[in-house]
């Protein structure tokens, strides 16, 4: 079953076309065109620019991914789009293109959630360029996917806009079990960086200065860590932040290089310690079979050691699941793999119905 994967949620445009089956997905092609460059300037993605760059980029992109294969398959078997949640500029982008497709090349396109997106990206592995076998398409990378997540699965999922554990009793029946009250974790990681000076995406930046770093420099609080839910919250995080830079830093917040790696080691450590910790309480009620951590923020080499280290000592039975770096954060191929598990149970949706919902709940 070849799949093309349509994922235009945010600031990424991307596309990819897989090859799936019970054994596994086999990435086929894909491209990614991103905006940082472009939305660096205003200090984060403005949703109306956002919009644009997606329109102009998305059909050069798919006829960059389809063009090797126009030949000898000409088309796919199933389109899978991302329809939400994130921003409705993005989306409806996305969405038009998938619509127009399914109708012009008849046929079926799946509507996939973008979280469903995330959890499935830990079935991406890389591996070694090679030939296809069961394919004519010998000139190609392959990337293969298998599939080895085991049910009941708890998932983190951390980004920009979304900081979620959902407990998923068997594929595709998710239950959101806690949520951010306010900023998402990587909102915090952003926000932060732009108050020191950091351009736009600025979290990485601050993990990069955190390497050097005492985690044990500065006290800041671990919102809602010792609450009994598994709900989050960092605006109170956020808040702590701008006070001690502006105690310690009054007007420009331009740190020395001692207290700046402190002062992003402290952080770090306090958003690693409330997701570790959420998570592996929700792992201690739900004892799940696998746990997942997926989307930007599950790029944080710390934060991955961590819940690994954790993972493994507190919930030995348990097998622990992340995405390479590449596949942490938005892309196409995760969209298809997740498009795989609805198009075998025939959930299409029609493309006359196909809708953009920028606050599509992935539980069901």
């Amino acid at each position: 079953m070849l799949i093309l994967g349509i994922e235009s949620s945010c600031d990424d445009t991307s596309i990819a076309l897989i090859d799936a089956s019970a054994r596994g997905f086999k990435i086929l092609a894909e491209k990614t065109a991103s905006q940082i460059e472009v939305h660096k300037k205003y200090g984060g993605v403005v949703p109306e620019i956002a919009g644009r760059c997606h329109a102009e980029q998305i059909l050069p992109l798919i006829e960059k991914v389809m063009k090797p294969f126009d030949s000898a398959q000409g088309k796919p078997d199933i389109i899978a789009v991302t329809s939400g949640p994130g921003l409705i500029t993005g989306l409806m982008v996305g969405v038009e293109a998938a619509k127009t497709l399914s109708y012009l090349w008849n046929i079926p396109v799946v509507a996939v959630n973008h979280i469903d997106g995330h959890i499935h990206s830990v079935e991406i592995q890389n591996s070694k360029k090679q030939k296809t076998n069961n394919i004519k398409y010998p000139c190609l990378a392959g990337r293969q996917a298998i599939s080895n997540i085991q049910y009941p699965a708890l998932a983190l999922i951390a980004s920009g806009g979304h900081t979620e554990l959902i407990y998923i009793k068997k594929e595709n029946h998710y239950k959101k079990i806690g949520t951010t009250l306010d900023d998402a974790a990587g909102e915090c990681f952003d926000k932060v960086a732009k108050l020191l000076g950091f351009d736009y995406p600025g979290g990485p930046k601050i993990s990069k200065f955190a390497e050097t770093g005492n985690p044990q420099a500065i006290k800041f609080p671990r919102p809602m860590l010792d609450k009994n839910n598994f709900d989050f919250s960092f605006a109170g995080l956020k808040t702590s932040a701008l006070y001690w830079l502006s105690d310690n830093s009054p007007k420009t917040y331009h740190l020395k290089p001692k207290t700046l790696t402190d002062f992003c080691a402290s952080f770090e450590q306090a958003i690693i310690d409330v997701l570790v910790g959420k998570t592996l309480k929700a792992a201690g009620k739900y004892q799940p079979k696998t746990i997942i951590m997926g989307g930007g923020v599950a790029a944080n080499k710390k934060l991955r050691e961590t819940l690994k280290e954790q993972t493994n000592t507190l919930i030995p039975n348990s097998l622990f699941l992340i995405p390479q770096f590449a596949y942490a954060m938005d892309n196409a191929a995760m969209i298809a793999v997740a498009g795989y598990y609805h198009a075998i149970k025939k959930d299409f949706t029609p493309w006359q119905k196909l809708k953009a919902d920028p606050e599509w709940e992935i539980t069901r």
